[in-house]
């Protein structure tokens, strides 16, 4: 077997979940010695939560001591912690100790050539930049948690993060980084913010990937000057939407060129009757406070044959031209892959993103989105490389009855490998049959 297949076995299940295990294994365990659950059993159990998509901390409580053989040779948990151990030990971890093991299996996608399909424009890819809400109450709380006051007094405590995939316009697979967690930081009684967060999360990704080019993708609140500033420090390009409510300034040099006849505009009609409009002018200012800061700026009309409009605008560093526009275009349309196949996939297909796992005092809200995600980061490798998992899920036909019947699969046999549970699943999945559904 040559090279590069042995490299993309490396992206099987098995394989990333022991490079997840060997990661856990590295993080130092402050509560020092004579522990009964060592940490790493208590992340990597964390982990299978999120792996098995469990309904529920509880449900997954309930089932370890029969599950304890399957933990040991899937998941390489020789300690299970009860739920109680488990929220008691991780909410004392630092989300900082859960960065390795993005990294680690980026480096893994990377050496597998799996981001080739990835690389977007000039060889560079598309990182989208998003923030979303993940916990949300009147009662509990910890530290951390965001603070919002309403009129009649009472304080609504949240938990956000600011998400970060790479993404490409021809792919519904998407490659989650590590999210940057929007909290109050230590010392601090101000909500923090996504600003501030994107300017953390920027610090962390250079850190980590030191040469990686990006083009980032980003919604209107993003299109503003400091904010271009911190993506130039960090040697990263841009194209970020903007609107006529937030970006007024823009929108009138536009229209102003275009009466002008110095805007550029490319018209197309496709094989359907589609119509799409690019219009687009270079060396823009940004706004009237900073306008030194240059930018171009995009717009794009698609008219249906049915009289369906659809019209976007963006801004960028790059160069657009006849022959760029269109490509600029649909790079800032895959922005809604953050939404669409990362946010609506953990909150509809079996993650339970909506659901509080543990809120903790300190950490542990953090910890399980953070442990979330890397699950979430593993399956989107295997649904890119894995051709046994692929083939697993097109048997299937949706993710939901996948995950039921890998739980169930997990429940019922003695296995020894995550591929022997998905062979079982391709041979006669029936075979297996689902358990009563989980309500708890």
């Amino acid at each position: 077997m040559d090279g590069p297949s042995k490299e993309r076995q490396q992206l099987s299940a098995d394989n990333l979940y022991r490079l997840v295990r060997s990661e856990f294994k590295q993080v130092v365990d402050r509560r020092g010695g004579g522990v009964a659950i060592p940490l790493g059993d208590a992340l990597m159990s964390g982990f299978a939560v999120f792996a098995l998509k469990a309904p529920s901390l509880l449900a997954f409580d309930m089932q370890r001591q029969s599950d304890a053989a399957n933990l040991k040779s899937l998941f390489g948990v020789n300690h299970i912690p009860s739920d109680t151990q488990t929220r008691t030990i991780l909410d004392e971890v630092e989300p900082s100790q859960i960065r390795p093991p993005f990294t680690s299996l980026f480096r893994q996608l990377q050496r597998g050539k799996a981001l080739e399909p990835f690389v977007f424009f000039q060889g560079h890819y598309l990182m989208a930049l998003d923030g979303t809400s993940y916990f949300s109450s009147e009662k509990i709380h910890c530290a951390g948690c965001l603070e919002k006051k309403s009129r009649n007094g009472k304080i609504a405590y949240s938990h956000q993060m600011l998400a970060a995939c790479l993404v490409h316009p021809d792919l519904r697979e998407v490659i989650p980084f590590c999210p940057e967690a929007i909290i109050k930081q230590d010392g601090q009684t101000k909500n923090d913010c996504e600003r501030n967060a994107s300017r953390r999360f920027l610090e962390h990704f250079r850190r980590e990937h030191p040469r990686l080019p990006v083009i980032v993708v980003e919604d209107a609140l993003s299109g503003n000057a400091p904010h271009l500033a911190d993506l130039a420090a960090h040697r990263m390009h841009f194209i970020i939407g903007i609107k006529p409510g937030s970006q007024a300034f823009l929108f009138q040099q536009m229209q102003t060129a275009a009466e002008q006849g110095q805007a550029q505009v490319l018209t197309l009609c496709d094989d359907q009757g589609t119509i799409t409009h690019y219009r687009w002018l270079e060396n823009a200012s940004l706004n009237e406070s900073h306008p030194h800061v240059r930018v171009s700026m995009l717009e794009f009309w698609e008219i249906k044959v049915n009289g369906s409009l659809r019209e976007f605008a963006w801004i960028t560093d790059q160069s657009v031209n006849e022959d760029t526009v269109a490509i600029l275009a649909s790079g800032g349309r895959a922005r809604w892959h953050i939404e669409n196949e990362t946010f609506n996939t953990l909150k509809n297909q079996g993650y339970q993103y909506d659901h509080n796992f543990g809120h903790g005092d300190k950490n542990l809200s953090v910890i399980f989105a953070l442990l979330m995600m890397l699950a979430f980061l593993v399956d989107q490798s295997m649904q890119l490389c894995d051709q046994l998992f692929q083939a697993v899920w097109r048997k299937m036909g949706t993710k939901r009855e996948l995950w039921e019947r890998v739980r169930c699969a997990f429940r019922q046999l003695q296995l020894t490998s995550m591929r022997q549970l998905y062979q079982l699943l391709l041979i006669n999945y029936k075979a297996i049959p689902p358990a009563a559904t989980d309500t708890s």
